[in-house]
């Protein structure tokens, strides 16, 4: 493909949260007097930043709190439960490792508060992999505009077209696309009602190890 740099998304992509998210989620609404979701609901809300899964946690409770109300409530248990029991999808810490080893640099590009980030990628092993971390809260937008895309192929010193984003959802797909970035798409992860196969990405993949052909 040509790829000079890589730029990933975190949960879903690297990381299976889902549990961890759907527990900050729950431990709010019980605090705010709101009935529990299924980790399986709170799955199809991840992706577009955490206001957002306030947002529609609340709507979906028939809440008339608004999300601005909440969220320091929602961070507090969201930094509680961050460390629970995420795991790195398989293949993921082989890949980077391979990828590293080539010499190709990579950065992170998540919709997830950036203050989050460093400690998640600590414990799973993986923080020595990426030269650079754009959070939700990095820049004053977020995925899926590519604003975030942009500025993690400026800080790996590389242009857009050089790069090859990764991700599991529309909210990586519409920034790579606006970006003018090459996505490359995993079969796993929080993918909601996107078509992966007619999305057209330049790979989609079941195993991170499969861009080691490609890159």
């Amino acid at each position: 493909m040509g790829i000079a740099a890589l730029v990933f998304d975190l949960d879903g992509t690297l990381v299976d949260s889902a549990e961890d998210i759907a527990e900050a989620i729950n431990r709010s609404l019980e605090e705010l007097s709101l009935s529990r979701v299924s980790e399986a609901t709170v799955r199809s809300w991840i992706g577009e930043g955490v206001r957002r899964l306030v947002a529609i946690a609340l709507a979906h409770a028939g809440s008339e709190r608004t999300p601005e109300e909440v969220m320091p409530l929602f961070l507090r248990h969201y930094h509680d439960c961050l460390l629970r029991s995420p795991r790195l999808y398989d293949g993921v810490a082989d890949a980077l490792q391979q990828l590293q080893a080539r010499g190709l640099p990579m950065a992170i590009c998540t919709n997830k508060p950036s203050a989050l980030v460093p400690p998640l990628l600590a414990h799973l092993g993986i923080a020595g992999y990426f030269a650079h971390i754009v959070g939700g809260d990095t820049l004053p937008q977020r995925k899926p505009s590519p604003e975030p895309v942009l500025h993690a192929a400026r800080l790996l010193g590389r242009a857009p077209a050089q790069c090859l984003m990764v991700g599991d959802s529309a909210t990586d797909l519409e920034a790579a696309n606006a970006a003018g970035m090459p996505i490359a798409l995993v079969r796993y992860g929080y993918p909601r009602d996107l078509d992966l196969d007619a999305a057209g990405a330049v790979a989609v993949i079941d195993d991170m190890r499969e861009l080691l052909a490609g890159v």
